[in-house]
């Protein structure tokens, strides 16, 4: 039997779509190690509920709860069929004392969302929609590009993306497309390739110009 299914048959359990693992402001004991599936993480704002993550397997989640002690600051629910490890404090703590890499990569992980939630608060600053967009290819591009021999890849998807930045797909598939026809990416499926990011660079700052001072 495998490590992997050695720890299921421990902390493991199978959740299907559409479960409410937990609330937002709800008090919680447990974090999440998603094996397999989906798990979107979404977050009240002004009334509406946005999704900031859609989460899938070798992903973890709901860890604040049990290192700050705090009530959940975000709600998580099952996307896809998933299988989850359903971890409490007491068995955290022993794998963070026991196994020195688990500790790094779940340090490695935080400060990389922190980094995330930064670019999304700066990507939020941009007022025209067009600017967002751009704006988040290219840090997705600095923050998980692939290099290539002419340019960079990225994962990148059109239907995720609106609930990231603020703006409705249509306005986003306008924007990939004028990118497109420009020369400035190109795209294949859920992949983006870009071949000159500095390039991309000089359009946002056209594009914030044209914002504040209209058509140049």
């Amino acid at each position: 039997m495998g490590a992997e299914e050695t720890l299921f048959q421990r902390f493991g359990k199978e959740f299907p779509q559409g479960t409410e693992l937990f609330r937002e402001g709800e008090a919680g004991k447990e974090m999440f190690v998603i094996q397999a599936g989906r798990v979107a993480i979404s977050k009240r704002v002004r009334d509406v509920e946005k999704v900031l993550a859609v989460l899938g397997p070798g992903e973890f989640f709901g860890e604040m709860a049990i290192i700050s002690n705090k009530p959940r600051n975000a709600s998580a629910t099952v996307n896809e069929d998933a299988r989850l490890l359903v971890i409490d404090p007491k068995t955290f703590e022993g794998m963070i004392r026991g196994n020195a890499e688990i500790a790094v990569r779940m340090i490695k992980k935080l400060a990389e969302r922190l980094s995330e939630a930064d670019a999304q608060i700066e990507n939020l600053l941009h007022n025209d929609p067009a600017s967002r967009v751009v704006h988040q290819i290219i840090q997705a591009c600095q923050s998980r590009g692939r290099p290539l021999d002419e340019g960079v890849e990225i994962d990148f998807s059109v239907r995720e993306l609106p609930r990231q930045i603020g703006v409705g797909e249509p306005a986003v598939r306008a924007v990939v497309d004028r990118l497109e026809r420009s020369g400035l990416v190109e795209r294949n499926g859920d992949r983006m390739t870009v071949p000159d990011t500095a390039r991309l660079h000089d359009f946002l700052q056209y594009l914030e110009m044209k914002w504040k001072f209209g058509d140049l």
